[in-house]
C-alpha cells in the first residue's frame, strides 16, 4: 500500500511539474473586460473561466491545443496554441455577436419565426435532459455577497460587523469550493467537496451550490427562493406562459444559433425574461441570459440573474461550461447583491461509479477539505482573484487569528455584551465568553412577566447557558436553562432547572433531564400562550389558563439513527397540587361575565385533587429515504420526499414512588409536505391513539387536543383554531385527528389585477376531530398570508357535531413565540 501511494505521489508531481500554463485576457473590441468568460479546451476536458477583470488561467502537460473563448452575446474566438513548460499569454478579443435577419421574411400577421424554433426545441427537450443524466465532472464554485448600504441601527440595536471597516460597501462573504459532483439515471446525484474555504472563518464548510439549473426540465425548483418554482421557457406548457420573439441568428463553427427573446404573457407569474439562444436542427440550448424579478413571485430577492454557457463534447453531446448566478436584495434598508460563478470542466460522460456510490448522502465534505493551504488555492483556483477578494482574504484571515488572542475575545465579549432596553423588553439578551466557549441568553420581559387569575402578576427570570465543550466537536453542546418565577397575588416562588447534553459524531444523541417545582397547563404542551391570555383576562375576564403547581424530576434520552430513524425514551415524575384563584382583576368589569374556576370545568366541577403521577414513554420516528449531508464529524439531515411516520406508548405506574396513575395510552401518525410546484405546497399531520387500559387517570394525562379560544394563531398542523381548551379531553380506547393545509403561494392572487401587486397568497385547509361514541368536530379555513413577509389572517369555521357553531378570525406573525417559562 506504502509503495502504491509513492507511486501515486510520484506521478502527480511528475506531471504538475511538466505541466504549462497559458494566462490571458478576455476583452471585448472596446477593450472592455469580460467577465466570467469560458476559456476552454476544443473537445477536450479542462476549462476555465475569466475573472472581473478578464483575466484567466489554466494549466495543461505540454501540447498543441486548439483554445475556445466564448461568453454569452459575444462571437467565439479560436486560438491555436504550442505550449511546452514554459507560460504562454493568449490574448482573446470577442467581437458581439452579429445576429443576422436578412434570410427571414415576416408576413404582416404572420407567427414569428421564434415560435417554431421553440417548438422544435419542446420537442427535443427530454432527449437533451437524458443526454447529461449520467456523468462525473469536477466543479468551481466562487460565492460572494457584498453589501451597498445598510441602516446604522436594527431593531434598536447598532448594526456593527465587527471587521473593523466603517465602509458602506463591503463584502459580506466570500467562499470558494472544488468538488465532483456526479449524476446517474434517473434522479440519482451526490456531491463531494474535495476543498473548500470561507474568507475569515477557517472551520467553517461554505454552502457550495454548484448543482446545474437545468433548463431541461419544465419546472426549475428554486429552494429558499419560490416553492413553486418556475417554468423552463422551453418546457411542454411553456407556449402558455411565454412570448417569443426571433432576434436573428449567427453561426458558431459550423453551427447556425438561433437567439431569441423570451417575454412573459403576464406578470406575477413564476416566469423568466431574457434570452435564450439554441442551435437549428438539433435544438440545444447553446447559452442564455435570463432575469427573475420581484413581479415573478420570488419570496426574498428583488432579482436573480442567470447566465449559463454549453459548449459540444464530441459530435453528439453538449456540456455545460460556466454558470453565473447575480442575485440581488433590498430588505430593512440593507442592501446587497452577489454572485456565484460556476466552472465546470474534466467530464467524464461513462463514468464507473462503485456499487452503492449513490446512497442517503448526497453530499459529503472530506476530511480536510476546509484545511487547505493559500499555496494550495494558489495552484488549483482556475478563476483568478479579484484585488478585493484577496484584500477580504487576508484581512478576514488575519482578523480570526486576532480572536484567537484572549485579550482581544475580552475586548469583543465587552462590546458585545452591551445591555440595551429593547433587548431586555422584546428580543432578549446575549452574554457571549468566547475563550470559554459559552453563551448566556437572557429571556425578555415579553416572555416573563404575565396576568393570570392564579398568580397575579407573575414575574421572573429565565434564560439559557449554552457552553460548547470540544470546539473541534459541533455536535457537544451542555445546555442548561434555569428559570424562576413568583406570582405577586399568591406569594408562591417557583423554580426549576432543565438541561441537555448533545453528544456523539455523525448521529447525534441527546440526555436531558429537568427538575424543580412549577407550574404546569393541564395540557402540558401548554396551547395558552401567557402573552394573550394577559390580555384576555384583563381586557376580557376570560381566564383561559389553567394551572397546578407540581414538584417534578423528569428524564429523557434521544438517538438518532441511520436511515431517518429516530429513538427516543423518557422518565417523568410529578407531585401535583391544586391551585385556585386568588384575584378578580381586571381592567374592565362586565355585570354578565365573571372569572372561571381554576379548573378545567369541561372535565371537573371540583378542584383536582392531589395526586403523585410516575411515567414512562418510548417513540420512534422514522421517515424513509432520509437525505444528508455529510461532514467530517456529523452529518445533517435534508429531509426526504417521503412522509413521517412516529409512534409512541406512555405508561402510568402505579405504586412506585407512592403513584396513583394505571394507564396504558399509544398513538401513531403521519405528516408530510407535498411540493406540488406550480400548484402550491399541501401539508397534512394525522394522528390515531387510545388508550389500552384507564384504570387511573389523572387530568394531565388524559388525551388533550390542542385549542384555541385566542386572536393570535396557534401552530396550524398540531393543533384546532377555535376548539375550548379542554371539551373533548378523553381518556377513550380510539381518538383520531387530521389537521391540513395547501398554501397556493400565489396561484388564483395572481390572476387578480391590482391585488397580485401585494404578493399576498391565499391559503386554506381543515382540521377534523373523531371520538368514541360518534363524537366529532371540525374546523375549515381560509385565508391570506406572505402579508408583508411575515402576517397571515386566517376566517375559521367550526362546526360541533355537524352543525356550524361560528366563524373566527386568526392572526399570525411568522417568528412570533408566544411561549413563556
Amino acid at each position: 500500500m506504502q509503495k502504491i501511494f509513492l507511486l501515486v505521489a510520484a506521478l502527480i508531481f511528475f506531471s504538475a511539474a511538466y505541466a504549462g500554463t497559458i494566462t490571458g485576457y478576455v476583452r471585448d473590441e472596446k477593450g472592455k473586460p469580460l467577465s466570467y468568460a469560458s476559456v476552454y479546451v476544443k473537445n477536450g476536458r479542462q476549462g476555465t473561466t475569466s475573472g472581473v477583470n478578464g483575466y484567466y488561467q489554466l494549466s495543461l502537460p505540454p501540447g498543441q491545443y486548439i483554445l475556445v473563448a466564448q461568453h454569452v452575446g459575444y462571437a467565439r474566438k479560436e486560438r491555436t496554441v504550442e505550449l511546452s513548460d514554459a507560460a504562454v499569454m493568449v490574448e482573446f478579443v470577442l467581437a458581439l455577436q452579429q445576429s443576422s435577419l436578412a434570410e427571414v421574411v415576416v408576413k404582416a400577421g404572420a407567427e414569428d419565426p421564434a415560435y417554431s424554433i421553440i417548438r422544435n426545441a419542446i420537442k427535443k427537450r427530454k432527449d437533451h435532459l437524458e443526454e447529461l443524466a449520467n456523468f462525473s465532472c469536477e466543479v468551481y464554485t466562487k460565492e460572494q455577497l457584498q453589501l451597498r448600504d445598510f441602516p446604522k441601527k436594527f431593531m434598536g440595536q447598532k448594526v456593527d460587523f465587527e471587521d473593523g471597516d466603517t465602509s458602506k460597501r463591503k463584502i459580506l462573504y466570500l467562499s470558494e469550493t472544488v468538488s465532483k459532483y456526479s449524476r446517474k439515471p434517473p434522479d440519482k446525484d451526490k456531491l463531494e467537496v474535495l476543498s473548500t474555504r470561507v474568507s475569515g472563518n477557517s472551520n467553517s464548510f461554505g454552502l457550495s451550490l454548484p448543482r446545474i439549473i437545468n433548463f431541461y426540465q419544465n419546472n426549475i425548483l428554486a429552494e429558499g427562493i419560490s416553492p413553486r418554482g418556475f417554468i423552463s421557457p422551453i418546457s411542454n406548457n411553456a407556449l402558455s406562459y411565454y412570448r417569443y420573439r426571433f432576434d436573428g441568428s449567427f453561426w458558431e463553427d459550423g453551427v447556425e444559433v438561433n437567439r431569441i427573446q423570451v417575454i412573459p404573457k403576464r406578470k406575477y407569474e413564476p416566469l423568466f425574461s431574457g434570452y435564450i439562444m439554441i442551435t437549428e436542427n438539433s435544438w440545444r440550448i447553446h447559452s442564455l441570459q435570463l432575469e427573475l424579478l420581484k413581479s415573478s413571485q420570488m419570496e426574498i430577492l428583488d432579482t436573480l440573474r442567470i447566465e449559463q454557457l454549453y459548449a459540444p463534447f464530441d459530435n453528439n453531446t453538449w456540456v455545460i461550461r460556466n454558470q453565473v448566478l447575480y442575485p440581488a436584495i433590498k430588505m430593512f434598508g440593507f442592501d446587497a447583491t452577489g454572485s456565484s460563478v460556476t466552472v465546470y470542466s474534466k467530464f467524464n460522460l461513462e463514468p464507473d461509479f462503485a456499487p452503492k456510490y449513490f446512497n442517503n448522502t448526497v453530499m459529503k465534505y472530506h476530511e480536510g477539505s476546509n484545511k487547505k493551504t493559500v499555496d494550495y488555492w494558489d495552484s488549483i483556483r482556475p478563476l483568478p482573484l479579484q484585488p478585493e477578494e484577496i484584500l477580504d482574504y487576508r484581512r478576514k484571515d488575519s482578523l480570526e487569528q486576532a480572536r484567537k488572542d484572549p485579550r482581544y475575545l475580552d475586548s469583543l465579549d465587552r462590546l458585545r455584551n452591551r445591555i440595551s432596553i429593547t433587548g431586555l423588553l422584546l428580543t432578549g439578551e446575549t452574554i457571549s465568553r468566547q475563550k470559554k466557549r459559552t453563551i448566556i441568553g437572557i429571556n425578555p420581559l415579553i416572555r416573563t412577566v404575565s396576568f393570570n387569575t392564579v398568580e397575579g402578576l407573575s414575574a421572573g427570570l429565565s434564560g439559557t447557558w449554552t457552553k460548547r465543550p470540544d470546539s473541534n466537536n459541533v455536535n457537544k453542546v451542555l445546555v442548561l436553562q434555569p428559570a424562576i418565577r413568583y406570582g405577586f397575588s399568591n406569594g408562591h416562588l417557583n423554580a426549576k432547572l432543565s438541561g441537555s447534553y448533545s453528544f456523539g459524531n455523525k448521529y447525534p444523541s441527546v440526555f436531558s433531564v429537568s427538575a424543580g417545582k412549577y407550574v404546569f397547563q393541564f395540557n402540558n404542551d401548554a396551547p395558552v400562550g401567557p402573552l394573550m391570555n394577559t390580555f384576555s383576562s384583563l381586557l376580557r375576564e376570560n381566564n383561559h389558563l389553567k394551572l397546578y403547581e407540581a414538584w417534578f424530576g423528569k428524564l429523557g434520552f434521544r438517538k438518532e439513527l441511520n436511515n431517518g430513524f429516530r429513538v427516543s425514551a423518557g422518565i417523568a415524575f410529578q407531585d401535583r397540587m391544586p391551585v385556585a384563584n386568588s384575584t378578580d382583576y381586571s381592567w374592565r368589569n362586565y355585570k354578565d361575565r365573571s372569572y372561571t374556576p381554576n379548573y378545567p370545568t369541561d372535565l371537573l366541577t371540583a378542584p383536582m385533587e392531589r395526586h403523585q403521577a410516575l411515567s414512562w414513554n418510548i417513540g420512534l420516528n422514522w421517515k424513509p429515504g432520509q437525505r444528508y449531508v455529510e461532514f467530517p464529524d456529523r452529518k445533517m439531515n435534508l429531509g426526504s420526499k417521503y412522509p413521517e411516520f412516529h409512534i409512541g406508548l406512555t405508561n402510568g405506574v402505579r405504586g412506585l414512588f407512592g403513584s396513583d396513575v394505571d394507564y396504558l395510552k399509544w398513538e401513531t401518525g403521519i405528516r408530510d409536505d407535498l411540493n406540488f410546484k406550480l400548484g402550491g405546497m399541501f401539508q397534512y399531520n394525522f394522528q390515531v391513539g387510545g388508550f389500552l387500559s384507564d384504570n387511573s387517570v389523572g387530568v394531565p394525562d388524559l388525551k388533550h387536543f390542542n385549542g384555541n379560544r385566542m386572536l393570535l394563531a396557534t401552530p396550524y398542523l398540531n393543533s384546532f383554531q377555535a376548539l375550548p381548551y379542554y371539551r373533548y379531553s378523553n381518556s377513550g380506547g380510539f381518538w383520531a385527528e387530521g389537521h391540513a393545509e395547501h398554501h397556493f403561494n400565489g396561484m388564483l392572487t395572481n390572476k387578480i389585477p391590482g391585488f397580485r401587486q401585494l404578493n399576498w397568497f391565499l391559503v386554506g385547509g381543515a382540521n377534523a376531530l373523531w371520538l368514541d361514541g360518534n363524537r366529532h368536530y371540525g374546523e375549515v379555513f381560509i385565508g391570506l398570508e406572505n402579508i408583508l413577509k411575515v402576517f397571515r389572517t386566517d376566517v375559521v369555521w367550526t362546526f360541533d357535531q355537524g352543525r356550524i357553531r361560528g366563524a373566527f378570525v386568526r392572526l399570525s406573525l411568522r417568528g412570533l413565540l408566544d411561549g413563556a417559562d
